[in-house]
């Protein structure tokens, strides 16, 4: 355990931005996971409707420092891939 004052601080700042990121990343997860479910299962219609809420939620993860630009961009281009492929 730390002694300092500031080094106790950042034990706890620490902890709350650990929790922070877990969440963001546990929903964004969940998100493309539902999503991909969809596809697998074949249902375009329920596919369109989840795909931009997966975007958002993916959005917002960089919007909170959990993910970097290039990584979101990454996952939403691989979703959007899936979507397309479904229509061919």
């Amino acid at each position: 355990m730390p002694n300092i004052k500031s080094a106790k601080k950042r034990v706890k700042t620490t902890e709350k931005r650990t929790q922070r990121n877990r969440f963001y990343k546990t929903r964004v997860k969940t998100e493309i996971k539902r999503f991909m479910a969809a596809v697998d299962a074949g249902d375009r219609e329920e596919a369109e409707r989840i795909l931009p809420n997966t975007i958002s939620t993916i959005d917002k993860a960089v919007s909170k420092g959990v993910l970097k630009k290039n990584n979101a961009a990454n996952k939403k281009s691989r979703l959007q891939l899936k979507l397309n492929e479904m229509a061919e």
